[in-house]
């Protein structure tokens, strides 16, 4: 891993895996001048998935000692920059310390910062594509993949706050044992009228049987990276959507090969797809916000998306 060099203009990081193919790259600097950030840049820090503890400790320590470093945003190793650096943060909120994990690094003052913004910002995103009243024609959720992202959408679809408009059962599925019992050992057997099921799947065909035993109307996200980070799909192709459902490919770019197949069956299943932009646009200006000191929202939020598109 290669560390940035001292900051010498105010800077923010995106820490990542392969953070230089990211459209964020071309739009962090139509924001910032938008946004009125002066010189301010984004850089990139690119980690192995599941990298060295000390790697994501040294990048949290340079962010930390570097005057003009004021904070990041993190993907994909939310959960492992928790587990090996929370000790030199002075303070996490709520979010982060129930899911021990992060998103947003940031300074205040002489204290450094972490929070969990996927909660808010996956939150944003489904409000934007799930129709009101959508729970009430039975359907179920199935979450691929059992990262920050799941631990965020099974939460946001179960608070309190949505009363009786929630999922009667979330199905969150990983290929490796000891994540998906961390994200049951965070999120329980229920929560409320959902039920909360847990199921290791080490191949696409096990999400296969999954995906085929859902009923219509039902919530279907790859969660899982792949796609983005590595190529293919969770799934194997070889099996039907559940009629009227919504499918959430939470990733933009890349192959994006489980869009792919759930655009196939489009018309002949009644599928609505979506891909991962909004939540792109939600999770920055979310992250920026807090970095930054400044609030964006309402057509401030709205500019930023147009800008994004280009």
């Amino acid at each position: 891993m290669d560390m940035p060099e001292k900051a010498n203009v105010p800077t923010m990081y995106f820490i990542g895996v392969t953070t230089a193919s990211s459209s964020i790259m071309k739009v962090f600097p139509l924001w910032a001048k938008h946004l009125g950030l002066n010189d301010a840049v984004l850089k990139g820090i690119d980690l192995k998935i599941h990298d060295d503890r000390e790697n994501y400790r040294e990048a949290v320590a340079f962010i930390k000692n570097d005057p003009l470093s004021l904070g990041a945003l993190v993907t994909t190793h939310k959960l492992d920059i928790y587990d090996s650096a929370a000790d030199l943060f002075e303070y996490m909120d709520p979010y982060a310390e129930r899911f021990g994990e992060l998103s947003s690094i940031s300074k205040n003052g002489d204290r450094l910062e972490g929070h969990a913004k996927d909660f808010i910002s996956c939150g944003l995103a489904m409000e934007a594509f799930i129709p009101e009243g959508f729970w009430g024609k039975g359907g179920e959720v199935f979450v691929i993949g059992a990262g920050g992202s799941a631990l965020a959408i099974s939460t946001w679809l179960t608070s309190d706050e949505r009363g009786d408009d929630r999922p009667a059962k979330i199905t969150i599925s990983n290929r490796s044992l000891p994540r998906l019992e961390e994200a049951q050992r965070k999120l329980g057997h229920s929560s409320g009228s959902t039920k909360m099921e847990y199921v290791l799947c080490p191949e696409a065909r096990d999400n296969d049987d999954i995906l085929a035993a859902l009923p219509p109307y039902s919530v279907i996200v790859n969660a899982t990276g792949l796609g983005k980070d590595r190529p293919g799909s969770p799934l194997s192709g070889n099996v039907g959507f559940p009629l009227n459902s919504l499918v959430w490919e939470l990733n933009y770019r890349g192959d994006l090969l489980f869009m792919k197949q759930a655009q196939s069956q489009m018309a002949q299943r009644n599928l609505t797809v979506e891909d991962g932009w909004i939540y792109f646009i939600h999770g920055w200006t979310q992250v920026i916000s807090q970095v930054f000191h400044i609030d964006i929202k309402g057509k401030l939020l709205d500019d930023c998306s147009e800008l994004a598109k280009g």
